[in-house]
């Protein structure tokens, strides 16, 4: 089946989210899917629309308080509907009405899932773990999730830190990663979320990803090798390239550096220790650093530091080490 044949606008969206959906959907079928999003910015929304709408109609197709519900909406609206025949259209659109008033209202407030999952590591410290559905995940140091699971669809809370995940395909039930104001949608790939105080950082390796701001309407969808960021407003940055060879350092326990600043570095270096990397002076900063560095390995960056840059590191009163050019 071709989506594409025959269908407009957010048909095209409803019969990608059912193929998708599909055990028989092939690779080539999927291929074609990324073509479609990438045409145009209405297609993704017109997908997410599509997609939130098929998860609560499965919820009210599959609940049993739900039809209960319908039931008894349609029993309420039938009686009158019995007075008049011109009423029975009426009749079954109030019920529908009604089951999906009580449906969505019970589904807001329904109590959170029981197993929820909560990860998380110290400074320091990277853990691999893998999720209930068999997402893989990788917690950098200093990082907090929470994972929600249900039969309609996969949640995970990134509270801080920076995560990278291998997410389980299950087309059924879409993988969604919540960070500050947005939230980045997953079709089967691999990605990284980092979350700093103000502001959201994803970054694709491989497959596709959806990453909606908490700008209505506002979404991107990002290609292997694209990153964006977004800040505590939700407004979407541009897409833009990644350094692919960081991304895959990381994990790895390597941090690589090709010609940037030093003071981003040190950043860096500083969210894996206790003891901080301070500069002297905010101008050496800018000093440009280029070399692969072993994550929490401050000994070895400082004798760096010393030979290629002629920076000297010094402990101060409040236990950091501040760098300083070396006299003469």
């Amino acid at each position: 089946m071709d989506p594409n044949t025959a269908l407009s606008g957010e048909g095209r969206a409803e019969a990608w989210v059912a193929r998708l959906a599909s055990p028989e959907c092939t690779a080539q079928e999927r291929a074609e899917f990324d073509r479609w999003l990438d045409e145009s910015p209405q297609h993704v929304d017109e997908y997410v629309r599509a997609e939130r709408t098929h998860q609560l109609a499965a919820a009210l197709a599959n609940d049993e308080m739900l039809q209960a519900a319908a039931r008894i909406a349609w029993r309420a609206t039938g009686r009158e509907a019995a007075r008049s025949r011109w009423w029975a259209p009426t009749a079954l659109a109030a019920s529908l009405l009604v089951a999906t008033v009580v449906g969505v209202t019970w589904l807001r407030t329904a109590p959170a899932p029981v197993a929820d999952e909560r990860h998380a590591t110290a400074i320091g410290e990277q853990r691999s773990l893998r999720l209930a559905d068999g997402t893989r995940v990788l917690l950098d140091t200093d990082s907090a999730i929470v994972a929600r699971f249900s039969e309609r669809g996969r949640e995970v809370v990134l509270d801080r830190g920076r995560v990278r995940f291998e997410v389980a395909a299950d087309p059924a039930r879409p993988f969604l990663v919540k960070a500050g104001r947005g939230e980045i949608r997953d079709i089967g790939t691999t990605f990284q979320v980092e979350k700093t105080d103000a502001v959201v950082s994803v970054g694709l390796i491989e497959g596709s990803v959806i990453v909606s701001g908490g700008v209505a309407q506002a979404s991107s969808t990002l290609q292997p090798g694209q990153q964006l960021s977004y800040d505590d407003s939700g407004r979407l940055g541009a897409a833009e390239p990644m350094d692919i060879k960081a991304a895959q350092a990381w994990p790895a326990g390597n941090l690589v550096f090709k010609n940037r600043r030093l003071d981003a570095l040190l950043l860096e270096m500083n969210r894996y220790s206790a003891t901080k990397l301070r500069l002297a002076e905010p101008g050496l900063g800018a000093i440009p650093v280029s070399g692969v560095f072993h994550i929490g390995d401050q000994a070895s960056l400082l004798e760096v530091l010393e030979r290629g840059w002629s920076l000297k590191g010094e402990p101060n009163d409040d236990g950091d080490i501040v760098l300083r050019r070396k006299s003469g």
